[in-house]
This record gives structure tokens, C-alpha cells and sequence, in this order.
């Protein structure tokens, strides 16, 4: 009769042990998920903050082209500005040789005249 009792005990113990585990699973388990949850948010942050900054480099990338446009446009503009200077002061060096000739002209006149 006594053993029957011993093994009464021991299947009931069983049950209590396995009921533990039981337990302890579905708390690593709630633990897991969490856990596996929360990494999900952070990675979707992460791309998100990746595909925004992704933006910002684009943005970046064309105000740079847009930059590089009036530069050369300007360089232009300077180059064209150059020659144009170098143009008119030829035309003031030959208007400088017109009145000393015509001042000499008048000079060699008003002798004339005399």
C-alpha cells in the first residue's frame, strides 16, 4: 500500500514540474516575441531614418549640379566680359591716337594761318 502512496506523489510532483516549465515557456516565449517586437520598431526607424537621409544626399546631389551650373555660367558670362574690355580698350587706344593726330592737325593749320 505504501508505494502506491510514494508514486501518487511522484506522478502529482511530475505534473507540478511540468506545469513550472509550461510556465516558464510561455514567459521566454512573451519575453522572445517582445523583445523580437521591439527590434522590429527599431529597424523600421532605422530605415526610415536611412531612406530620409538617402533624401537629403539627393537633394544635396542636385543643389550641387544647380551650383555647378551658374558657375560655369558665370565663368562664361567673365570670359565673354573679358573680351569685350579688351575691345574697347583697343577702340580708346585708337580714339587716343585720333585726337593727338587732330590736335597736331590743328596745331599745323593754326601755323598756316598765321
Amino acid at each position: 500500500g505504501a508505494g502506491s502512496g510514494r508514486s501518487k506523489m511522484a506522478a502529482g510532483g511530475a505534473a507540478d514540474a511540468q506545469a513550472r516549465f509550461g510556465h516558464s515557456v510561455k514567459g521566454l516565449l512573451t519575453e522572445k516575441v517582445t523583445s523580437c517586437g521591439t527590434d522590429v520598431i527599431a529597424l523600421t526607424k532605422q530605415v526610415l531614418k536611412g531612406s530620409r537621409s538617402a533624401e537629403l544626399l539627393g537633394q544635396a546631389a542636385r543643389n550641387m549640379v544647380m551650383q555647378e551650373d551658374a558657375i560655369l555660367h558665370s565663368e562664361d558670362s567673365l570670359r565673354k566680359m573679358a573680351i569685350i574690355t579688351t575691345h574697347l580698350q583697343y577702340q580708346q587706344e585708337a580714339i587716343q591716337k585720333n585726337v593727338e593726330r587732330s590736335s597736331n592737325l590743328q596745331d599745323q593749320l593754326s601755323h598756316l594761318l598765321k
